[in-house]
């Protein structure tokens, strides 16, 4: 018997794009207890909301690492679109898009209030819509490949 390897090439892009979304969501989970904890910036309404969709990302992604699970982008999935387009409402409150009468913000920590800005215009809520944007980017990416390498290795 010949116990040669296969030529077919072992591809780790999902497994690696998995493990960068991870970090991005492990960052900005960071960062924005940095924010709060540390900085003591008020949180609003609409940034909790973006916490309860980033922050549960920081178990599941690595949990489909280990064994390897392209399933989790079903999971993860329904939170990020959640958490972008909470950002993505906040970014249009901060830009006076959305009319006060729309904004679900309390008195005493107003969401279009800019507590912090980098630049002179990336505030907290235009790094959470990038956040959101690159983890659900990287998920898609993850899957794709994860479906054209499963092609390739039935069709050879």
């Amino acid at each position: 018997m010949n116990n040669k390897k296969s030529n077919i090439p072992v591809d780790n892009n999902p497994w690696n794009y998995l493990f960068i979304a991870w970090v991005v969501a492990t960052s900005g989970t960071l960062i924005s207890l940095f924010f709060s904890e540390v900085v003591q910036l008020p949180v609003c309404v609409l940034c909790w909301y973006q916490r309860i969709a980033l922050y549960p990302l920081v178990i599941i992604l690595p949990l489909a690492l280990f064994p390897f699970d392209i399933k989790v982008t079903r999971y993860a999935m329904p939170l990020v679109i959640m958490g972008w387009f909470t950002a993505l409402f906040h970014v249009l409150v901060v830009s006076g898009i959305i009319p006060e009468a729309a904004q679900p913000c309390v008195q005493g920590v107003p969401c279009s209030q800019i507590h912090f800005s980098l630049l002179g215009f990336i505030n907290i809520p235009v790094m959470s819509l990038l956040t959101f944007t690159f983890i659900g980017l990287l998920l898609m990416l993850a899957k794709k490949s994860f479906d054209q390498t499963s092609t390739r290795t039935n069709h050879e």
